[in-house]
């Protein structure tokens, strides 16, 4: 990149802090920029940017720690930097990317283009800011450990494929199960405006494979129609949803009050004149922290299994195959949790929020440690196509680092 930005330093006071330029320093767009140079859309290999962010943080000392997948081609990093007489905190971020395929891009999704105050590329808000960010102040950090002004590490969480169903992170949190690690807290740096976020829903996703019987479509009584089948079942669904909007206890803190169901694929039948033997339908269901997932898609399951035994006095082969893919926990800190005022004190952000997107936090608070969400740039342009973040925003994330490292 070309753009120059006015050079900022660490501040050494919360004077300083207060007086900051809206801008990030250059050094921070520097690794913000670095990061997003990296392609790591979900469905291709993270390493380059896991193993350059570990080389980053091994040069400054840190204790470092990788988790691959079954392929070997993705990996988690968790590190610790520094030493302290207490539990640390955890800053925590996803490297994998949504893809660009079929997106109208105005600039190269990879190549980060600064126009009138706002920094474009893919991953920009979702959420390689908050990462570059987090990594630059490093150093900061450490200055502060071996000062005495923080008188606990740091931990730094990266994870691989959180896009598609929180897959990684589960493999990292394993880990620190498995060696006892004890942590004061866990900020998670999805884009929320650098607001505190206390809750988010649970996200569960789950898949029917219809199997019916092939016919020609002119005698339909020799055949069993997937598709029609799928159909009802998505009909259910439909309702089902429909009544939890119409009678579910609503949480306003949400933009959705109440949780959701949704039928977002479906795929069957060869011919208009061939009765479908096969369908495949996937679900998304969001739900409220205190809404239970499992007593839902009993619901479902147990409709499924009144279509197949009509499905099976049309042919014996008939059959319904549920499925559950995936599984998020909400989060639901509450305003008190000493991880939230801690939030609220480095934001400067005395309001906190509800969002209906779900994140690793859910996950992260499930084993017993306290969590939050609070990050630079908004949800609303992730994903799509121009995606941007605000400089002002990566501007004030460096500020609620700083504070950090301040002990503020």
């Amino acid at each position: 990149m070309n753009t120059r930005l006015p050079t900022s330093s660490p501040a050494s006071a919360d004077a300083d802090l207060e007086t900051a330029h809206d801008i990030p320093s250059p050094e921070a767009m520097a690794m913000i920029e670095r990061l997003i140079t990296f392609d790591t859309t979900s469905r291709d290999s993270n390493l380059g940017l896991i193993e350059w962010a570990r080389d980053h943080l091994e040069n400054l000392g840190a204790r470092t720690r990788l988790t691959y997948d079954a392929t070997g081609a993705k990996a988690n990093l968790f590190a610790t930097l520094g030493e302290g007489s207490k539990p640390g905190m955890i800053l925590s971020g996803h490297t994998d990317t949504v893809p660009v395929d079929g997106q109208e891009w105005k600039t190269d999704p990879f190549m980060p283009t600064i126009v009138d105050g706002r920094l474009y590329a893919r991953g920009s808000a979702d959420m390689k800011g908050f990462l570059g960010v987090a990594l630059h102040r490093a150093p900061v950090f450490l200055d502060a450990i071996n000062a005495g002004r923080l008188d606990a590490p740091i931990h730094y969480s990266l994870s691989y494929d959180e896009e598609i169903g929180c897959i990684g992170v589960r493999g990292l949190l394993a880990d620190l199960e498995a060696i006892g690690l004890v942590a004061a807290g866990c900020i998670v740096g999805e884009p929320t405006s650098m607001q505190p976020i206390i809750a988010h829903k649970g996200t569960h996703r789950f898949r029917c494979h219809v199997h019916g019987r092939e016919a020609h479509s002119s005698y339909t009584t020799h055949g069993v129609n997937a598709i029609e089948y799928a159909a009802k079942l998505v009909v259910f669904i439909r309702d089902l949803a429909d009544r939890l909007a119409a009678t579910e206890v609503r949480d306003f803190g949400f933009n959705v009050p109440y949780s959701t169901l949704s039928t977002g694929v479906i795929h069957g039948g060869i011919a208009a004149n061939v009765i479908p033997k096969e369908c495949k339908v996937q679900f998304d269901m969001r739900t409220l922290p205190s809404a239970s997932a499992e007593a839902l898609y009993a619901e479902i399951t147990d409709y499924a299994r009144k279509l197949e035994a009509d499905m099976k006095k049309e042919d014996a082969a008939g059959r319904i195959e549920m499925t559950w893919e995936s599984s998020t926990d909400g989060l639901a800190a509450s305003e008190n949790d000493a991880i939230v005022q801690l939030a609220r004190k480095l934001s400067r952000h005395d309001e906190t929020g509800k969002v209906s997107y779900g994140t690793e936090a859910g996950l992260f608070q499930q084993i017993g440690i306290p969590t939050v969400i609070c990050g630079p740039g908004d949800i609303a342009q992730a994903h799509g196509p121009d995606e941007f973040v605000a400089l002002e925003q990566l501007a004030q994330c460096e500020r609620f680092m700083d504070r950090l490292a301040l002990g503020a």
